[in-house]
């Protein structure tokens, strides 16, 4: 398998594990499990209207039912093993697909007079999960 750069697999595998595991799993977990510690920690809006959290529980409950799986395959490119390449085309398309919706959806937030992000912070979250993704897949080609 060709790389894209020395240890391009490590690096990789890392932003699976923070952003697949951490970020999407963790961090959904205790948005499931408990609201308020989530809005605590800055992981969940404080004053969302309830018809975004129906959604946002539902988007929470996708991820942890997938995110778990970010373990392995972060934990599997770090190694450099040739099954995680192959994995690794999950969480690549999921990241790429998270920061589309989430982009298109907080705009439509905005343009109905609900923003619950700095355009800083919708931007970060945005690049971070769709420069992690097209990388991840470019690693796993």
């Amino acid at each position: 398998m060709m790389e894209l750069f020395a240890y391009d697999h490590i690096i990789a595998g890392f932003l699976v594990l923070i952003i697949g595991f951490v970020f999407h799993f963790i961090g959904q977990l205790i948005s499931l499990i408990d609201w308020k510690i989530a809005v605590h920690l800055k992981i969940a809006e404080r004053k969302l209207l309830s018809e975004y959290k129906d959604y946002e529980q539902g988007m929470a409950m996708a991820d942890v039912l997938i995110g778990w799986t970010y373990l392995f395959i972060g934990v599997g490119l770090i190694l450099g093993t040739p099954w995680s390449f192959k994995l690794a085309w999950v969480p690549g398309i999921i990241f790429i697909y998270h920061s589309l919706s989430f982009w298109f959806w907080s705009r439509k937030q905005e343009q109905k007079g609900h923003k619950y992000r700095s355009t800083l912070g919708k931007t970060g979250w945005f690049l971070m999960n769709l420069l992690s993704g097209i990388s991840i897949i470019l690693v796993a080609w």
